[in-house]
């Protein structure tokens, strides 16, 4: 895991953001062990992926307006505009 030099402003919005996606997870869980109709279910893994793209915009903002700025402070862009690509590869798939 990757440690961090600087700060991330929105690090505590995310770990919230996080918390609350995992108990909707929980609960969709709960609905199907509980035998809930397929399509209610369906409704609710939507709704979970939503809030995981919302999530990830939070990241993707706070990621370049500190971890780029800092880059570019400490003459390290290319590495991180290639971590990023790399990561942007992955969830747009």
């Amino acid at each position: 895991m990757k440690d961090h030099h600087h700060p991330h402003k929105q690090r505590k919005q995310v770990v919230n953001r996080l918390a609350r996606i995992e108990g909707h997870i929980r609960a969709v869980k709960e609905m199907a062990d509980g035998g809930r109709d397929c399509s209610e279910l369906l409704i609710q893994i939507a709704a979970v992926q939503k809030a995981l793209d919302g999530v990830a915009k939070v990241i993707l903002k706070d990621h370049l307006e500190e971890c780029v700025v800092s880059a570019v402070d400490h003459k390290d862009l290319d590495k991180v505009l290639k971590d990023l690509q790399s990561a942007l590869d992955h969830y747009i798939r």
